[in-house]
């Protein structure tokens, strides 16, 4: 079976196995327990609009979780089954910044299949570079970060996390006038990928800087 499963869908899927743990801990209704996991189940089922007879059988056993050992099983069960982010070549990269003619492009330790957004800082030019899957291709976006030293909410992932504000620079309709967009995203991108749950709030961010 080929991997079906988003990085972001695999992160809704952790946090649903993290749902019914709490449950477990917490409520000792048996019927209660039971709606929680068949709700939870419900869930990732409905994550996959088309999802195959054999595809259904790997997720189904979300409704069999009752401690961390099993949860644990479970996820490690259905990750080789997570797509991983696109390998992306240096050139490919430069490409998405064309008038960056001077990028040194960073060496990316990254894991794949928890990677949903690429985002690091250049100390050479001092901007901060985003690479977003948007749809069918990959975004491109340039921009500044300046982190606000405090906990908040991220534009991104929309968890609480140490945030930055990113703004993106464009020419305005005027000519010599440049308009700024941004808002306040996770300091720390490795998290903002674990959090995320879906895609709306990341594509949303790029359109806005776009």
């Amino acid at each position: 079976m080929e991997p079906f499963i988003k990085s972001d869908q695999y992160n809704f899927i952790r946090k649903q196995t993290e749902t019914i743990l709490s449950s477990y801990n917490t409520v000792n209704d048996t019927a209660v327990l039971n709606a929680v996991c068949s709700i939870s189940q419900e869930k990732v089922l409905n994550l996959f609009p088309n999802i195959t007879d054999n595809q259904k059988q790997l997720l189904m056993p979300i409704l069999d979780i009752k401690n961390p050992g099993n949860a644990e099983e479970y996820l490690s069960a259905i990750k080789p089954y997570v797509i991983p982010f696109k390998d992306i070549s240096e050139a490919t990269i430069k490409k998405l910044f064309p008038k960056m003619k001077k990028l040194k492009v960073p060496k990316l330790e990254l894991d794949y299949l928890e990677t949903t957004y690429i985002h690091w800082h250049d100390k050479g030019s001092n901007k901060n570079f985003m690479i977003v899957p948007l749809h069918t291709k990959q975004i491109g976006v340039i921009g500044t970060f300046t982190p606000a030293n405090k906990k908040g909410i991220c534009t991104i992932c929309n968890k609480i996390e140490e945030v930055g504000m990113f703004i993106s620079e464009k020419k305005g309709s005027v000519p010599g006038t440049f308009v700024k967009k941004g808002n306040y995203i996770c300091k720390d991108p490795m998290k903002c990928n674990k959090n995320l749950t879906s895609l709306d709030k990341l594509h949303e961010f790029v359109t806005l800087l776009n």
